[in-house]
């Protein structure tokens, strides 16, 4: 593939979130705090995991990975979402657009793959809980993970390098807040068909994969749920599965909608809408719906507390 562009335009201008002036200040502080949650949320739940031991196991190496990505993705979007607020011109470079796009799509790319192994984690241990330890082992938990950033990185730089090839020689508006890909392919002056079949197809694949393994995982769990004869084994099924299952309908959910283009005038700020939940607000969400009703991380959180204390 020739890594190389013809594009006579050096910079975008990112039309932001919303043309109204008198909300980006108040827009301002919302992102703000919400930068500050997700930085802190998943940076304490990644040194619990780290701190204590009785959370060295499959769920939490995956749950710790999960962190990582969104602690990671928050640092691609927020802070130039946050300056086009403040900034009476907000524009990106040609790299930056790129280096932007390229780890959006590595980040977003991981964490479906990610969030479909801790689909397979979830299924072992209400299906096969005799033979979680062999089963999931920390090879296949390193695999499984090397796997998902693989897929990520592949994913990163088939779009990135298609991208690169295109020529963008007119209009340098992008009507977004972000680099990403279908508003850039709108801006460009050359043929976008190859770019659209390869994004359909690296899109498509991941997504019918990812939600397949999810699903049959879920499928095989109730199922199996269905059969358990005791109210305390459903229960113990439901808060094994619920966080997860929460997690997964907010990313996919808003990702799949934030991709349908209905016809009417409000499709792009309602495809900006969507994007700002999978983006911004289910990075910030998944510490806290792994937290607030996990015994296991109340109490890490106890013992670290104790441990600072004394």
């Amino acid at each position: 593939m020739i890594m190389k562009n013809d594009s006579s335009v050096i910079e975008f201008i990112l039309m932001g979130l919303t043309s109204q002036p008198e909300l980006h200040l108040p827009l301002f502080f919302l992102f703000l705090v919400n930068y500050i949650i997700t930085v802190m949320g998943n940076l304490s739940l990644m040194s619990l995991i780290c701190l204590n031991s009785h959370l060295h196991t499959p769920m939490y190496f995956f749950l710790f990975n999960l962190s990582f990505i969104d602690f990671c993705y928050s640092f691609v979007i927020t802070p130039k979402l946050l300056m086009g607020f403040v900034s009476k011109r907000n524009t990106i470079s040609y790299t930056g657009c790129m280096i932007q796009l390229y780890f959006f799509c590595f980040f977003v790319y991981s964490e479906c793959y990610v969030l479909a192994a801790m689909a397979c984690d979830r299924y072992v241990a209400v299906c096969q809980p005799l033979l979680y330890t062999v089963l999931m082992s920390p090879r296949t938990c390193s695999l499984l993970m090397l796997g998902s950033y693989l897929m990520g990185l592949a994913g990163a730089i088939i779009h990135t390098g298609y991208m690169i090839r295109l020529s963008f020689c007119d209009s340098n508006v992008i009507n977004h807040y972000m680099c990403d890909i279908f508003p850039l392919l709108q801006l460009s002056c050359s043929s976008t068909s190859s770019n659209d079949l390869v994004s359909s197809i690296c899109v498509g694949i991941s997504a019918i994969l990812c939600s397949l393994v999810i699903l049959m995982s879920y499928g095989l769990i109730l199922f199996n749920v269905i059969h358990m004869s005791s109210a305390k084994g459903w229960a113990k099924a439901m808060s094994t599965c619920g966080s997860h299952i929460i997690t997964v309908g907010l990313f996919y959910g808003s990702g799949l909608l934030t991709h349908i283009k209905p016809s009417s005038s409000g499709a792009v700020g309602q495809g900006k809408f969507f994007s700002v939940v999978y983006t911004l607000v289910v990075p910030m969400l998944n510490p806290l719906i792994y937290s607030l009703r996990n015994k296991d991380v109340k109490l890490a959180v106890k013992r670290t507390f104790k441990r600072i204390t004394n």
